[in-house]
């Protein structure tokens, strides 16, 4: 009877200590979810910022700034209908496969070539850099996706507040960079280029092609729209993931009906 009796005590003190086991287990929040949060938000500074100049880089916004009020004319002779045809070949050639003939071969109507060594080499540069931005943004994006379906499976909320921290991380990035320019548009243009053309094969003179093609209005106007860009789609994440009372007691919710699910698993083994 003694023996039943200890025997009897074993067993529930075991049981107790198995309960307080899947409790702690069940409560424990995955550090997994953490670090995948952590790294969605710091992603998504570079995945919008990317997608904003990809936006920037297309024929349609050339058009668009040429064909605009106001926009510098070229004073060395470059029509409208040339700079368009000439900045299509610039754009193409940075998103294209091509090597640096696809520029360096063009002649104009008189039969120059119309980029110098020295800019088709800037050309190259600028390509080498927005290819590695690029990839980075798609490596990213595909790593994000991956997290989400993980966040979206043991980490309810966990997706809204990755977005949401990574739209303010955003902002506070962007806005210090328009505090930048606007204090000094050319000393940041000059330290953006020192960053990435160390070389220095950046500098042209005035009747130069790519200044022709591409002055200072042009790279201030693209600006812009890269951060209006970024801060609608900061916006429009930052409404949509707002921590309202209502989102996080759904989170709340939906965390609670997995831990009991999850505590349900463990009293069937």
């Amino acid at each position: 009877m003694d023996a039943r009796t200890a025997d009897d005590e074993i067993s529930a003190e075991e049981a107790r200590r198995r309960a307080e086991e899947r409790e702690r287990a069940g409560k424990a929040k995955p550090i997994l979810a953490r670090v995948l949060q952590v790294m969605v938000a710091v992603f998504f500074p570079v995945m919008l910022l990317a997608a904003a100049i990809r936006a920037v880089a297309t024929p349609l916004f050339l058009w668009a700034e040429y064909h605009r009020p106001g926009f510098p004319a070229d004073s060395y002779g470059f029509s409208t209908d040339d700079r368009m045809t000439y900045g299509s070949y610039a754009v193409d050639y940075l998103l294209n496969f091509s090597g640096a003939r696809y520029l360096g071969d063009l002649v104009t109507t008189g039969g120059e070539r119309l980029y110098l060594e020295s800019e088709v080499s800037h050309m190259a540069d600028v390509k080498t850099v927005l290819t590695i931005a690029f990839v980075s943004a798609l490596a990213m994006a595909l790593l994000s996706l991956l997290a989400c379906f993980y966040l979206a499976k043991r980490s309810p909320g966990g997706i809204r507040r990755a977005f949401f921290s990574g739209a303010v991380l955003t902002l506070v990035l962007i806005g210090a960079l328009i505090v930048t320019a606007v204090l000094g548009w050319e000393s940041f243009f000059t330290q953006v280029h020192t960053i990435f053309f160390a070389q220095g094969n950046w500098t042209f003179r005035m009747d130069d092609t790519l200044i022709r093609l591409f002055p200072a209005q042009f790279w201030m106007d693209a600006g812009i729209v890269i951060a209006s860009l970024v801060l609608l789609t900061c916006t429009v994440v930052l409404v949509a993931t707002w921590p309202t009372k209502a989102r996080r007691e759904r989170s709340r919710s939906k965390a609670e009906a997995a831990r009991r699910r999850y505590l349900d698993s463990l009293e069937a083994v």
